[in-house]
């Protein structure tokens, strides 16, 4: 039985995560959103790494 409320209590934790992640990322997009219709630009620049590191 422990093991069962050890494993919903690792899925309820997952799922506030999953959550909070949600929320930042709709928070992020309406920010974006907002500067839009304002006419500001920012310039969002991704730096792109490689997944593996370069062989030596």
């Amino acid at each position: 039985m422990f093991e069962y409320e050890l494993q919903q209590i690792r899925s309820a934790e997952l799922i506030r995560k999953a959550e909070h992640y949600r929320q930042a990322r709709e928070a992020r997009r309406a920010h974006r959103k907002e500067n839009d219709e304002e006419g500001v630009q920012v310039r969002r620049r991704r730096v792109r790494r490689f997944r593996f590191p370069r062989a030596a």
